[in-house]
C-alpha cells in the first residue's frame, strides 16, 4: 500500500489531496485547502501553512508527495509569494520525512487528461472518473492537488514497471 499526498502550491489557497494505491487499485482518501487571510503579514501566513500542513501529514500519514512546479512568466508580484508557500511546503515535508516528487503542468494534464492542453474543466472532470467520485471535488485547488498525486502515481508505477524489464 502506498499514500500520496499531492500539493497545489498557493499563498491564499494551498490544496491538498490524497489517494492510496493498494494492489494497483486507486483510491480517493481525503482532499482539502489550507487558506490563509491576505490581511494577515506574509510570515503569519507562512506558519498557517506550515502548522495546517503538518496536522494533515500526521493525521494522513503519506508515504510520498507530489508537488506542482510553479512557472510564472509574465507576473513576479504572484511568483514571488507561492515560491515562498512553496518553499515552506517543501520544508514541512521534508521535516515529516516524506519524499517529494515534482511535475510541471504540462506533465500532471498529460497524466491525466493524455494531452497537455486540457482545460481545468477537463482535469477535473478525469480525476472524478479516475477516482470514481460522485462529484467533481472541490474547491479547483483541491482538484488541482488529485490530479497531482494522481501523476505521481502514474509516474511511479510506470518506473517501476521500467525497472522491472531490466
Amino acid at each position: 500500500m502506498r499514500r500520496i499526498i499531492g500539493i497545489d502550491p498557493g499563498l491564499s489557497a494551498t490544496g491538498y489531496g490524497i489517494i492510496e494505491i493498494r494492489k494497483n487499485k486507486i483510491s480517493h482518501i481525503c482532499h482539502g485547502v489550507i487558506r490563509t487571510d491576505p490581511e494577515y503579514p506574509m510570515q503569519e501566513r507562512l506558519v498557517i501553512i506550515n502548522n495546517e500542513l503538518k496536522q494533515v501529514l500526521v493525521q494522513m500519514k503519506p508515504d510520498e508527495a507530489s508537488v506542482e512546479l510553479i512557472y510564472f512568466a509574465k507576473n513576479m508580484k504572484t511568483a514571488i509569494p507561492v515560491a515562498q508557500a512553496r518553499g515552506v511546503i517543501l520544508l514541512s515535508l521534508a521535516q515529516a520525512g516524506i519524499p517529494v516528487n515534482e511535475y510541471t503542468p504540462l506533465e500532471v494534464k498529460q497524466s491525466v487528461a493524455g494531452r497537455g492542453r486540457a482545460d481545468k474543466v477537463q482535469i477535473q472532470n478525469m480525476i472524478k472518473i479516475i477516482l470514481q467520485l460522485k462529484e467533481i471535488p472541490s474547491p479547483d485547488h483541491a482538484a488541482d492537488a488529485l490530479a497531482i498525486a494522481y501523476c505521481h502515481s502514474s509516474h511511479s508505477i510506470m518506473e517501476r514497471f521500467m525497472k522491472m524489464g531490466k
